[in-house]
């Protein structure tokens, strides 16, 4: 409840109340970046992004939908997942670019239909998980939500939410490893 109010102070521009804030919640919000991003430089970097932007949009917070800490954790997990795609996606660029060396020009159409396809895919393989697998990975991976989120919003002990993930993230690399590029799509 603390952070609920200096965060409401600090929407008004309170550097002090940000100060507090800080101090309360920055270990929470590097811990939850180290876990997700686990390159500890990237993680004080990113952390530090968050608590920044916390000041920036603090006017935003509406403690009717949320706790602070929540609405903080939120947007920590979402820059830190941002950073893990980011570093995913130009490590990738960077294998494409040396296997090609100087060939082809990068082909654009080809990309987006390797997406595609893969975003098919996926879809399918989601198809094979239990209810509350798909809509646990579903509200984790595409929709931001921490695990205790997921477990507030689907009414389930966190424990539940943790084993569903588990099972029905190994279920859908399964799925995703027997309908890989050039097998047959899963309908």
């Amino acid at each position: 409840m603390e952070a609920d109010k200096l965060l409401l102070r600090v929407a008004e521009g309170d550097e002090q109340a940000f100060e507090e804030l800080y101090g309360l919640v920055s270990g929470q919000v590097f811990g939850l970046v180290r876990r997700v991003v686990r390159d500890h430089a990237q993680s004080e970097e990113v952390a530090q992004e968050v608590l920044v932007e916390v000041w920036r949009i603090a006017p935003r917070f509406d403690p009717a939908r949320g706790s602070a800490l929540s609405w903080i954790l939120t947007l920590t997990h979402r820059r830190a997942v941002d950073r893990v795609r980011s570093v995913r996606a130009a490590r990738d660029r960077e294998a494409r670019a040396a296997r090609y060396g100087d060939g082809p020009a990068f082909d654009q159409v080809a990309e987006e239909v390797e997406a595609s396809l893969d975003r098919e895919r996926v879809r399918g393989c989601l198809g094979h998980l239990t209810d509350l697998q798909r809509q646990a990975v579903t509200l984790a991976y595409y929709d931001g939500f921490t695990y205790r989120e997921v477990a507030r919003s689907l009414s389930v002990p966190l424990g539940t939410v943790k084993t569903r993930m588990r099972d029905g993230l190994l279920r859908l690399r399964g799925c995703l490893e027997a309908t890989g590029p050039g097998k047959p799509h899963v309908r």
